[in-house]
């Protein structure tokens, strides 16, 4: 299912520059000893924290430059020390430690304490102040400044601690003799430290956006109930609380104090698995927010796990049936890993089901893909326990980190496993009510997350020419062109999901209940779960103001009856130009409007034009294609003038642009397939009076014209313009009956559904 690249390999990257440290330190030529390298910690910059067990009985903390692939020694305890958190500010000139007493060795640190916190000054090695000396876990990171080049000479430091608050500490530096930098107050460090966050008993934090989300109980009059409050720090270091989310859980969620993204204990480790609880959060930069939770149910052999969609304003929740064969007490300690890819978070639970989440296409289960069985596979070659899921807003794919081998991975969705879910054999596999919504979801990741792939393209058409009436319960070919169009246009803006066409489906008066159900998957869905916006969020750009536009014009739309563009929103439009001798809309921002949209398919279609469609002088193809432009325009600019008029002209050009260019895509492909001379296609601007006209769906055209046509016949003259509407209707006359028999038209595609009027006079070679 997913497509790993190693990035970083404890073992190549840093052991053997261990060694060779340890040698020199020695004098040795070769150092033997056990060095037991933990990692620590990983920074906002990639810096990747570790320590081990140097020569003599010390412990070490280095630090891997992910950028220049090079090693640097921090800093030197003299003695055998466990170290459970660790951060380096920006300057490499402050490291912070906390570290846990080691109950199995003979000595003990001073004083007695289970956790012994410390700011150490490495620049050079100087002075060590005790922050913290207490009987709980704490958790220490640095902030990041934005310095813009010039020397900083404070660091403002994080300490998070098990029971339940969370300080900052501002450390003042000065510079002595021209490179010496100490701490210009410590001894007042604990007096001016900053109590940002108390009660709380979850945390996460996200280095990349300089975020702290925590879980606070909040004890209410009638119910128990959980908050979800998100902490912004800006470039000044002042924070404030900018979200607040209401979450449904049960008062016992948390029975210990959870920490998310802070670092590894080695030493005081609650493996995933062995815990009540998993929970992460995860945004993206065009504006979306989920929140990942789980919990076994008590006394059952399935598990539930939910994700808040904050940018949709709904929650889903699902329950998944593990089978009869899971003991109940192994099933309690279950927890799946969440990983977000793209717009998709991967839930896997590993031995029984992979479920691919669609967080912007959420309503119908059949857009989400869900494995179980043997196709259960993440490629992973650790036990999922050990995998540490490291994300950052701004990127499309996550990282996952091995930490029992020490090794980090780019993870992607591997693009032949979803072609081998399209391809499988349908008998072979499963029954097709369950591979249909397999390959429908399948086909839209493949689609819209692979990107502009021609290759990948190529092969679907090839997929969908072989497969021509394979599945009864979607229309593979609109979904085609649906999901192709989307592609183009979901980085645009989250609130396009539900004013753009996104699948046939969704359009259909009966939906066959295999796209309505999963077996073993019960799916509740929750509306209006209310996130309160606080603060500067209500007047930040990017990312904050983003995500509530999103929520707002979520709220807006669902009210909104038929949000998305359909071509019925131009017919009437249509039909009063065609009749009107002085039209109301002026022909010349129509033709504008067409020569936009034409230059670019000419711009795309790199290839031979063996089909050269959309190159005749047209009047009505032309005035139409200028149309649909005009009020798909107009259609978006009435429900998102957020998006602005520049950006939404340049959108929906591309947008019809590449509708045109599918067809053009699709006809050019069969044309190669089935080896069609280039005269085989003629274009006429009026039809022969003496050959039948029947409209079809410009999505059918290949299928019905080509795939479905006996060998003895071949098309000998097809005229293709687009037009409005009219249904499909029923070839008749001896030359039609021969060809194609009982052949029943599919219908019109829910959009595009500009049809391309063909006339075709089947000849015997």
């Amino acid at each position: 299912m997913l497509k790993l690249k190693p990035t970083f390999d404890l073992q190549r990257d840093v052991e053997s520059d261990i060694f060779r440290k340890e040698a020199s330190v020695c004098r040795v030529q070769e150092y033997s000893g056990a060095v037991d390298i933990c990692i620590l910690n990983i920074e906002r910059d990639g810096s990747i924290l570790y320590s081990w067990k140097g020569a003599a009985g010390t412990t070490r903390i280095g630090k891997y430059d992910s950028n220049a692939k090079q090693n640097k020694l921090l800093y030197t305890f003299d003695k055998q020390v466990c170290v459970s958190s660790c951060s380096l500010n920006e300057e490499e000139t402050l490291l912070a430690v906390s570290l846990a007493q080691d109950t199995g060795g003979d000595e003990r640190l001073q004083p007695i304490s289970k956790c012994l916190t410390l700011l150490i000054e490495i620049h050079p090695i100087n002075n060590t102040q005790v922050l913290k000396a207490v009987d709980c876990r704490v958790k220490v990171q640095f902030l990041n400044s934005e310095t813009d080049g010039r020397s900083v000479l404070e660091s403002h430091l994080l300490l998070l601690s098990e029971d339940g608050y969370v300080d900052l500490y501002h450390v003042l530096l000065n510079k002595q003799d021209g490179y010496r930098v100490v701490m210009g107050n410590p001894e007042r460090l604990s007096k001016t430290a900053e109590r940002i966050v108390e009660g709380f008993c979850w945390a996460q934090w996200d280095g990349h956006t300089q975020r702290l989300y925590y879980v606070a109980h909040q004890l209410a009059r009638t119910q128990d109930k959980f908050l979800m409050r998100c902490v912004q720090f800006y470039p000044s270091h002042n924070c404030e609380t900018v979200l607040e989310l209401p979450l449904e859980l049960p008062a016992t969620f948390f029975p210990t104090v959870n920490f998310v993204n802070l670092g590894f204990d080695h030493y005081n480790m609650e493996r995933p698995e062995q815990g009540p609880v998993c929970m992460k959060v995860f945004t993206n930069r065009i504006g979306s927010m989920c929140v990942c939770y789980s919990q076994p149910a008590k006394g059952k052999q399935e598990l539930i796990y939910t994700v808040v969609l904050v940018h949709k304003d709904c929650s889903k929740t699902f329950r998944v049936s593990l089978g009869g064969d899971q003991p109940s007490h192994r099933a309690a300690h279950l927890h799946p890993l969440f990983v977000p890819i793209g717009y998709h978070i991967l839930v896997y639970l590993q031995g029984h089901f992979l479920h691919s989440i669609n967080t912007r296409q959420q309503e119908m289960l059949c857009h989400s893909l869900f494995l179980s069985g043997v196709d259960v596979d993440m490629g992973l070659q650790c036990q999922s326990a050990n995998i540490t899921v490291l994300h950052a807003e701004e990127e499309s794919s996550s990282s996952l980190l091995d930490l029992g081998n020490g090794r980090i991975y780019t993870a992607d969705l591997s693009p032949s496993f979803l072609m081998q879910i399209l391809q499988s054999d349908t008998p072979s596999r499963c029954p097709s009510s369950k591979a249909d919504p397999q390959r429908l979801a399948a086909l839209h990741c493949l689609l819209v997350y692979m990107g502009n792939d021609p290759s990948m393209e190529l092969k679907i058409i090839e997929w969908l020419c072989d497969n021509m009436s394979a599945f009864g319960s979607f229309d593979q070919i609109q979904e085609f062109i649906l999901a192709s169009l989307y592609r183009i246009s979901y980085e645009k803006s989250l609130s396009l999901d539900k004013v753009l066409p996104y699948s046939s489906v969704l359009d259909k008066k009966e939906i066959l209940g295999c796209l309505l159900e999963v077996p073993g998957v019960l799916c509740t869905t929750e509306l209006h779960i209310e996130p309160v916006f606080k603060g500067k969020a209500r007047s930040l750009q990017g990312f904050w103001s983003e995500l509530e536009w999103n929520t707002e014009r979520t709220k807006y739309l669902d009210a909104v009856p038929n949000p998305r563009y359909r071509t019925s929103h131009i017919q009437a439009d249509w039909e009063k130009l065609k009749s009107e001798r002085r039209p109301s809309i002026p022909r010349n921002n129509l033709e504008e409007n067409t020569k936009k949209v034409l230059s670019m398919v000419d711009t795309w279609c790199c290839d031979k034009k063996l089909v050269p469609l959309f190159q005749e002088e047209d009047h009505q193809q032309r005035a139409l294609i200028g149309l649909t432009v005009d009020k798909l325009r107009e259609h978006l600019n009435r429900h998102l003038p957020r998006i602005g008029k520049k950006k939404i002209d340049s959108l929906v050009v591309n947008y019809v642009a590449k509708l045109l260019e599918l067809i053009r895509h699709m006809l050019e492909s069969v044309w190669v397939k089935h080896k069609l001379g280039p005269r085989v296609l003629c274009l006429l601007s009026i039809p022969p009076r003496c050959v039948q006209t029947v409209s079809y769906s410009s999505s059918l055209v290949h299928a019905h014209l080509i795939t479905f046509l006996p060998k003895p016949f071949r098309v000998r003259c097809v005229c293709v313009r687009v037009a409005a509407s009219g249904g499909a209707v029923q070839p008749s006359g001896r030359c039609f009956t021969s060809c194609f028999g009982s052949w029943k038209p599919r219908g019109l595609c829910a959009y595009p559904s500009l049809q391309i009027w063909t006339t075709v006079v089947p000849t015997r070679d």
